[in-house]
């Protein structure tokens, strides 16, 4: 009886196992973020269904919402300066192309993609970015994209974020 528990229990740890390395495919991370970060609809309840699903860590705050929504706080990391909206997903392992190919059909998605712009220099970039890109989403808004890899609770992980950045004619109020 007992190795028959035993075998049961390994079982189920193995099935657990898989299923969590399956929900963080970085394909399905990388989706999820192209789907759903880049959206200005996006609020705090939608990025809680759709990023969690896929196992990733994610960390999304939206002070001042698109849409009618309720501003969604920051309530894991600290706010980049100069930003009041981010949405971040990250992921077990190193792929950092499959993060980037992931950024490029996220902007193409919200037809961003042509509007591409350096990154200003005063922006503080995540210390571990191995890319980053700005996009102006409007004459008065601009959106930095970042992906990296660096140490996670689990060995190295990648990101991908985007953060947007304090309307420039409020910037020096």
């Amino acid at each position: 009886m007992r190795r028959t528990k035993r075998v049961h229990t390994a079982f189920l740890f193995c099935a657990l196992s898989t299923l969590a390395l399956a929900a963080q495919d970085p394909d399905n991370v990388g989706r999820a973020f192209a789907d759903n970060c880049l959206n200005p609809y996006l609020t705090a309840q939608t990025a809680q269904e759709a990023l969690s699903l896929t196992g990733a860590r994610f960390d999304f705050y939206d002070l001042r919402p698109f849409s009618s929504a309720a501003p969604s706080p920051v309530t894991s990391r600290a706010a980049t300066p100069g930003t009041d909206r981010r949405c971040e997903v990250a992921f077990d392992g190193a792929a950092l192309q499959i993060a980037s190919d992931w950024i490029i059909i996220g902007l193409t998605q919200e037809r961003l993609l042509d509007r591409q712009i350096d990154v200003p220099a005063d922006f503080p970039l995540s210390p571990h970015t191995t890319q980053a890109a700005a996009v102006q989403l409007n004459p008065n808004r601009i959106a930095v994209t970042q992906i990296g890899t660096r140490p996670g609770p689990n060995g190295i992980e990648t990101y991908l974020n985007v953060e947007r950045l304090t309307p420039l004619n409020e910037e020096d109020s």
